[in-house]
């Protein structure tokens, strides 16, 4: 959904060895988190300052960035408030996406309302045969409502082209104790769809989950829920960053690159 600019940034060259990830993708992948963790840290400034009245999930940069690299602009994605970052994945300007909070407006729709409608924009795209999806993000505490069970149980039913994701904020459960993402009550499986949790701090595991669920929704073969948590410590940033320098792509200069570009932006879009 979100494009990167070839011309704007000078890519490292790549070392990929036999990754099933282009480079390319991945350095996608990283710039998009990047700029996302820019937009987290001037909402930020700007609450502190009483500038915005909204508070903006923070940390979420490697689920935005792998879940939305793949989807298309025609695609739908709902989110629960406080995700300005998914807007930004959107596709929606950062003009209008910081007037949500500098306005002094939250025009964000409850959960139940979102689901309603990401549920309607699945059915229509599955009647029009159009291979568009739906991606829903919630986070867990939300996902043990009735509204998020009825949501799963029909797009289950109507196998609809629907990814919904799970965001765990809490640190520290280990594999032992894995939520499904809904409060204990839920197996995705007894709906008919998968299940996957995958460490939500590992921007290439949850791409390589999202890559597969996008897919599968696209072919009309029905949702997917990606639960993701957080067994691990670190910055998902960092995470990435450590990744890309393994593998030769991870350059000081890149990332000034991609900062500077994108300053300039945020500045513009909030009259700095």
């Amino acid at each position: 959904m979100m494009t990167i600019s070839k011309k704007r940034v000078l890519f490292p060259a790549a070392n990929n060895g036999f990754s099933l990830i282009s480079g390319e993708k991945l350095l996608a992948i990283y710039s998009t988190m990047l700029k996302c963790r820019m937009i987290e840290d001037r909402a930020c400034v700007l609450l502190k300052m009483k500038k915005m009245n909204r508070h903006v999930d923070a940390g979420q940069e490697a689920i935005a960035a792998a879940v939305g690299i793949d989807l298309l602009p025609e695609d739908t994605v709902r989110v629960v408030p406080g995700g300005l970052i998914y807007l930004f994945i959107k596709g929606l300007p950062l003009k209008k996406l910081f007037a949500r909070g500098l306005n002094g407006v939250d025009p964000a729709l409850s959960l139940a309302e979102q689901l309603k409608l990401a549920i309607a924009d699945a059915v229509a795209f599955k009647m029009n045969k159009n291979n568009k999806i739906v991606a829903v993000f919630s986070s867990s505490e939300w996902t043990h409502l009735e509204s998020w069970l009825e949501a799963l149980k029909f797009a289950g039913a109507e196998r609809l082209p629907i990814l919904f994701v799970s965001q765990c904020t809490n640190r520290g459960a280990g594999p032992d104790k894995r939520s499904n993402g809904s409060g204990g009550k839920l197996k995705a499986k007894s709906y008919g769809f998968p299940a996957i949790a995958v460490e939500g701090n590992d921007a290439v595991a949850v791409y390589r989950v999202a890559c597969e669920a996008v897919a599968h929704a696209r072919k009309g073969d029905g949702p997917t829920l990606i639960v993701c948590q957080r067994w691990q410590e670190g910055d998902p940033l960092q995470n990435m960053e450590n990744y890309l320098d393994r593998k030769g792509l991870f350059s000081e200069k890149f990332r000034r690159q991609v900062e500077s570009g994108f300053l300039a932006k945020l500045d513009a879009a909030i009259g700095a």
